[in-house]
């Protein structure tokens, strides 16, 4: 591979570090050809990207964006695959599903949520994390409660009381 050959894999892969908010590094060395065409259909269906890639080239890309963390960059040895997302559990929730049938993809690291996670052992933390848009749903649900607590008992039966209580304190007031 000439070094222009080399520099245009690194850019394209730092373009695609900048496109996707989320990647997982992953090992999926040992699959056979089947497999790995269902592990990629899998992926296409849900919108994630599998790109396979040189340690070095991908190193150097990550350096590029300034997303070159230690913890990353250990975890660059031997056959690396890298799954770009723009959901942040949707690559781990993929591994899982496809684990009943193999024991590859492993998890080597993510970048989700701009947290570092490290290990295949974080697979089970990654399937249960949500996203930010989960979060601020989950947060506005919760603010939503009291206001609807109040409104639900101002129209029924509390209301009722509630409104008479008024009516004879006007009239006490009177």
């Amino acid at each position: 591979m000439t070094r222009e050959e080399k520099l245009a894999v690194i850019n394209g892969l730092a373009e695609q570090l900048n496109a996707y908010p989320h990647f997982y590094i992953t090992n999926i060395e040992a699959l056979n050809a089947e497999q790995t065409a269902k592990l990629r259909r899998k992926c296409f269906e849900n919108n994630i990207k599998l790109v396979v890639v040189k340690n070095t080239l991908f190193g150097k890309a990550l350096e590029k964006v300034e997303k070159a963390d230690a913890d990353l960059v250990k975890v660059l040895e031997g056959s690396t695959s890298i799954m770009f997302a723009e959901t942040g559990k949707a690559p781990a929730v993929v591994i899982k599903e496809f684990r009943k049938s193999c024991d590859k993809p492993v998890l080597k690291a993510a970048y989700v949520e701009g947290c570092v996670y490290v290990g295949d052992n974080q697979l089970e933390a990654l399937c249960n994390i949500k996203s930010r848009e989960e979060l601020i749903g989950d947060i506005v649900a919760l603010l939503q409660s009291p206001a609807k607590n109040v409104i639900s008992a101002l129209q029924g039966n509390a209301g009722q009381k509630i409104a008479g209580l008024v009516k004879a304190l006007e009239e006490r007031n009177n």
